[in-house]
């Protein structure tokens, strides 16, 4: 059974928080998680390939953001919520605050 490897919440960078969410597709699936966790990984794919969505959860989970588990075939998917906010407070919803608002966009060039 596959196991992954996650990081602790002291061993969590601000940079590696911020990189994985920077990414609309990744961040799209913090939102959805947001929703409603824990999810397998097939409804949050949003039609990508298996090789780019593997990519992105682990990038995520690297990070710190997420966490995977392997239940029987399938790989729940839930966010560090907790872990998130005592290292980081607030962090998490103010970046989902920004992006609700629409101010996650990348800036446009003078």
């Amino acid at each position: 059974m596959k196991q992954y490897d996650h990081p602790a919440p002291e061993e969590f960078q601000l940079a590696g928080i911020l990189h994985a969410l920077a990414d609309p597709f990744r961040l799209s699936v913090v939102q959805k998680l947001m929703q409603k966790q824990p999810q397998a990984c097939a409804p949050l794919q949003d039609g990508r390939p298996k090789s780019s969505i593997s990519h992105h959860f682990a990038v995520l989970r690297k990070s710190g953001v997420l966490r995977t588990e392997v239940v029987g075939v399938t790989h729940m998917n839930s966010l560090r919520l907790q872990d998130m906010e005592a290292r980081f407070p607030g962090l998490l919803a103010a970046i989902l605050a920004a992006a609700e608002q629409g101010e996650m966009s990348a800036p446009q060039p003078a």
